[in-house]
């Protein structure tokens, strides 16, 4: 079998021979499979820290399709630590308003973001493959820097075998097959996953009974750079609802509800798109400006996830560990998210600080962030496509209100948008003496707020961070080998005293790697500062 070609959009990492084809078998510390969004998010952190990372992708780039574009504020900031997020916001469409409609009128609107003090917006609309270039070239500016990470394009994995202490994995290329080892493997390769497939694991879940049409379209409108989403729309074909979205590159993202039993190649046909969306944007604007369909695609909801995210020596990230429906945009957010939250604890894996029980933690709170997104997917779901006479009564009515009342305006569910987790509660997070305020409380990701000319995240790189607020005594902790950066600040702005102070005259945060909060307190106390760093990197206190 020889690896099949694909279209790209961007041809990023070509097919290259390298000396691992021939001769003896060559062992990996790091082999992640896949090279989408969560692929090369996870090998950038990775390399960032030190522990190489070879990716194998069966594409030379960036596929086609804009596929993913709704990237929130929590997925920019973890893109800016990377390097890359200012380009994805340079490029992006920014918005942080919502629109939703039923039939004609508006029945209310949204700001996702309205307060100030923050670098990135609530969410940029950004096509997939501009995403993973923005990644790619931050990858190039790491490897120019030395960090160790390797990309093999036209490298498809056939073979997947698990023993005590490694992976090994087969892979096929132009010029035939080669063997490598890998310690870890690590499965990014999307919903349909070979690997999940090659291991006998099971994705359980649900498949709703609706269809939706994709259609990117390219066209110079007048439209404002807000989501729009219809409950019942005006315009005809576009069934129980419709979405329509910006892009960059005057492409605008339009989503169709077509129903369960549907003839697919016919709603495919040209013409029959074209008709919806003539209708759409006549219904919109009273002309149908000229415009081109560069994208479609049909799809259905489906929400599901494996049991567990780590099998040994195997981890899975992104669709392939967990798929929700795309409205809500909790898909390749939450990807990215899971690369996070792994980098770090495999980086002290692999250099032998942590013990590997460490990625236990992974699985947990990754499994747990996966639950809140399938249910609110679900929820959104059961919302948008009644399946009874009386759901769609009792649907109806709720809309109706909340174009009068504000207070049944939360019952309105056209997609809960992504937020990220908040790992409350769980094992590798401490004390809180502070009782600050509930936003940055311990297993919360720290919000953002102006530190000088720049923001407070901006100073959160790479490992563990004691912060310190206000005119506090503090002196920097160390662990063996875990160093935590003492970050003191007393010049304080108004949004970081309410995000993180409330009425405390003073501060301590110890906060992780993918900046959540471990613990808080309002003064200095080393040993407690040294419990929660114990804690932190899953070791046991004696």
């Amino acid at each position: 079998m020889v690896a099949t070609r694909y279209e790209t959009v961007f041809d990023l990492y070509p097919y290259a021979r390298v000396a691992g084809q021939s001769g003896p078998v060559q062992r990996h510390p790091v082999v992640i499979v896949g090279g989408g969004p969560v692929g090369l998010a996870l090998a950038l952190d990775l390399g960032q820290r030190g522990t190489p990372a070879l990716v194998l992708d069966d594409h030379e780039g960036a596929g086609l399709g804009s596929k993913a574009i709704c990237f929130a504020k929590r997925t920019l900031d973890i893109a800016t630590r990377l390097g890359a997020g200012q380009k994805m916001v340079d490029k992006g469409v920014v918005w942080n308003v919502g629109k939703v409609f039923h039939g004609q009128g508006k029945i209310f609107e949204f700001n996702l973001l309205p307060e100030d003090g923050h670098l990135n917006p609530a969410f940029i609309n950004l096509q997939q493959p501009y995403f993973e270039k923005s990644l790619f070239e931050a990858i190039e500016t790491a490897q120019a820097n030395g960090a160790p990470i390797e990309i093999r394009g036209r490298n498809q994995v056939t073979g997947v075998t698990q023993q005590e202490d490694l992976v090994t994995i087969e892979v096929d290329t132009p010029e035939g097959l080669y063997r490598l080892d890998a310690d870890w493997l690590i499965a990014c390769d999307g919903a349909r996953s070979p690997t999940r497939e090659m291991l006998g694991l099971s994705f359980e879940g649900r498949v709703f009974e609706d269809n939706f049409l994709i259609a990117d379209v390219k066209m110079k409108a007048d439209f404002p750079t807000e989501r729009w989403f219809w409950f019942e729309p005006p315009f005809e074909g576009a069934g129980q609802s419709a979405l329509l979205h910006k892009q960059p590159d005057d492409i605008w993202r339009i989503d169709f509800q077509l129903g369960w039993e549907i003839d697919r190649e016919r709603e495919m046909e040209p013409e029959r798109i074209r008709s919806r969306v003539d209708a759409m944007l006549s219904s919109q604007s009273g002309t149908v400006p000229e415009y081109d369909l560069e994208w479609t695609s049909i799809y259905t909801f489906q929400c599901r996830r494996m049991q567990r995210f780590r099998h040994g020596r195997v981890l899975f990230a992104g669709d392939s560990a967990h798929q929700v429906s795309p409205f809500g945009a909790r898909g390749a957010n939450s990807g990215v998210q899971d690369a996070e939250n792994l980098a770090w604890k495999l980086d002290l894996v692999c250099k032998g600080i942590s013990d590997q029980a460490l990625l236990d933690s992974y699985a947990a709170e990754r499994e747990h962030a996966a639950d809140e997104n399938i249910l609110n997917s679900t929820r959104a779901t059961d919302f948008m496509t009644p399946k009874t006479e009386i759901s769609q009564i009792f649907r109806n009515a709720v809309l109706d209100l909340a174009a009068r009342a504000s207070f049944a305006r939360p019952l309105v569910n056209s997609g809960r948008l992504s937020v990220p987790s908040v790992y409350d509660g769980f094992p590798l997070f401490g004390e809180d003496a502070l009782q600050g305020p509930a936003v940055s409380r311990p297993g919360a990701p720290c919000p953002d707020a102006p530190v000088g000319d720049g923001f407070l995240l901006g100073n959160l790189t790479g490992g563990f961070t004691l912060l310190a607020l206000g005119e506090i005594a503090v002196e920097p902790v160390r662990l063996e080998a875990i160093e935590t950066r003492l970050l003191h600040l007393t010049d304080l702005s108004p949004e970081l005293r309410a995000r993180y102070m409330g009425s405390s005259l003073g501060a301590i945060y110890l906060i992780r790697p993918d900046q959540h909060v471990v613990a808080r307190w309002p003064a200095f106390d080393a040993a407690a500062i040294e419990r929660a760093l114990i804690t932190a990197t899953g070791e046991t206190l004696v």
